[in-house]
């Protein structure tokens, strides 16, 4: 089998779908790795780092794709890049097929086998290959630094013959993956955190970080994999009654709650925004897919009156070294899933195949976007 790994051609997108040291990994199970010319410039890895653990340098994405069996990507590729793509080829990224049915359209065309990260099963056995995990660590570590190097006080407190400076209040809302990483981080950096989710099974994993997990009078909304389920807007209506106060008594306040494939809910409202003390920070990690704050924008920072809402824009590839690295680990490890005696052999009977394919033999295998596809959904 032939894997190709494409330079990234996403705006500000560093990361690179595969690293050096996974291709010697690769190499055992048989497959021949190829990488388009400086795809690894923005995580700062050059040619000749793959070419000595043995991948082959393409100079151009039409020289890389010409044998193509698999190619690995980050971001989903563009229309125009698909359409480039060898007819009866695989994909992998994050495609979010919902997103741009548009890309989907094209893959039929070309009877792509499309698989798409993002709707990895929550299994046991599928953990290695936990890209949205991986990089939501890194989202959370980031969101954490960014926070800190905001807000005009310190973290942690300090004890000087001046007099004693208390430690800084940080609210996260959302204790998955990146929350915990936030909470974690935080903590480290010595300030008092309290944390809110949804499913109050986030509540030990709360404490054990050091963290004060906020308890709201509200019914569960924990929904299928570990994730919250979408709530109603009754439902969020009473959370943000409950929740005003824990936002407006922070110094930094930290987002972190989304849905996969859905729009993210706005957990703080303006007036709650309104309520924080002049150099209080918010950090909106969801701010891509709608945002947590109604008044966050991606990419950029908003002021309402001295509090500055922070809109987070692909926050992994602002740390593209490690986010690189995780992200390889985990594209390794499924490529390895789709390959039989060195060759490309998805078994569709496989839980982790069937979850993650999107498209395959000119046919929509994804429900979802199935539906939509069908539905005439543009």
């Amino acid at each position: 089998m032939h894997l190709v790994v494409l330079r990234e051609s996403a705006p500000f997108e560093r990361r690179v779908a595969l690293v050096p040291d996974g291709v010697p990994k690769l190499s055992a199970a048989g497959i021949e790795v190829t990488v388009e010319s400086g795809a690894g410039s923005g995580a700062l890895i050059g040619d000749g780092a793959y070419e000595e653990k043995g991948a082959r340098i393409a100079e151009s994405v039409d020289e890389a794709l010409q044998a193509a069996d698999v190619v690995c990507k980050v971001q989903p590729p563009a229309v125009e890049e698909a359409r480039r793509l060898r007819e009866g080829s695989a994909v992998v990224s994050f495609l979010q097929p919902m997103a741009d049915l548009d890309l989907v359209r094209t893959f039929l065309e070309r009877r792509v086998t499309a698989f798409s990260l993002d709707l990895l099963p929550r299994i046991s056995r599928a953990q290695s290959m936990d890209a949205l995990s991986s990089q939501a660590t890194v989202s959370g570590y980031r969101a954490t630094l960014v926070a800190a190097q905001a807000l005009p006080r310190f973290f942690p407190m300090f004890m000087t013959a001046a007099g004693t400076v208390p430690p800084a209040k940080v609210l996260v809302l959302g204790a998955g993956v990146a929350g915990l990483q936030a909470i974690a981080t935080a903590r480290r950096l010595g300030a008092v955190v309290r944390a809110y989710d949804v499913r109050p099974a986030a509540r030990e994993e709360v404490r054990s970080l050091g963290a004060t997990f906020v308890e709201l009078e509200l019914e569960s909304q924990e929904g299928e994999g570990g994730y919250a389920r979408e709530q109603t807007e009754e439902f969020l209506t009473r959370q943000r009654e409950l929740i005003g106060k824990e936002v407006q008594a922070a110094d930094a306040v930290i987002t972190t709650a989304a849905i996969p494939g859905r729009r993210a809910p706005v957990l703080v409202t303006a007036p709650m925004v309104a309520a924080m003390s002049p150099g209080s920070v918010v950090v909106d990690l969801a701010a891509e897919s709608g945002g947590n704050c109604e008044l966050s924008k991606p990419g950029e920072t908003v002021d309402v009156n001295g509090v500055s809402v922070y809109g987070a824009l692909n926050m992994p590839s602002t740390m593209a070294v490690h986010a690189s690295f995780l992200y390889s680990r985990n594209v390794s490890d499924f490529v390895q899933v789709l390959v039989k005696d060195g060759a490309f052999a998805p078994d569709f009977d496989d839980e982790i195949v069937k979850g993650t394919c999107v498209t395959h033999g000119g046919e929509v295998l994804h429900v979802a976007t199935r539906e939509a596809i069908e539905g005439g959904v543009s």
